[in-house]
């Protein structure tokens, strides 16, 4: 039980966590990864379409344009965000897997995430 709610839970993240939803990294017009949204983020994953739990937040870090996992979840969270805050983020936990895309602005931002048979949206704020 436990194990499968984790694998739930990756599904979601991987939007993320926006980060933010991150393994590959979209680059636009050449962007390259920069350290302009480096610091602590707080994502809020939201299933819209599937059998997956309804909402989960993560802190997510983001250190010279790279996003790795700030929490304890067992999960893994890697991915990319370029000077011009495009996203891309890769979440997994177990055998499950989602894909995240989406843009942070500021000190905000949001995208869409989809793993599995669920799909949903993503908001962050940075926290630090």
């Amino acid at each position: 039980m436990i194990n499968s709610r984790i694998a739930t839970r990756a599904k979601g993240l991987l939007v993320a966590a926006a980060l933010a939803s991150a393994a590959a990294f979209v680059a636009l017009s050449g962007a390259e990864a920069g350290p302009g949204y480096d610091g602590l983020w707080s994502v809020v994953i939201v299933t819209k379409s599937g059998q997956c739990d309804a909402a989960y937040r993560y802190p997510v870090r983001i250190s010279n344009g790279s996003l790795g996992n700030a929490g304890t979840a067992p999960i893994n969270i890697s991915g990319k965000v370029g000077k011009n805050g495009a996203v891309v983020v890769n979440v997994s936990a177990g055998d499950k897997s989602a894909v995240g895309k989406g843009r942070l602005a500021g000190a905000s931002g949001a995208g869409s995430w989809g793993g599995g048979a669920c799909s949903g949206i993503w908001e962050a704020e940075r926290r630090g």
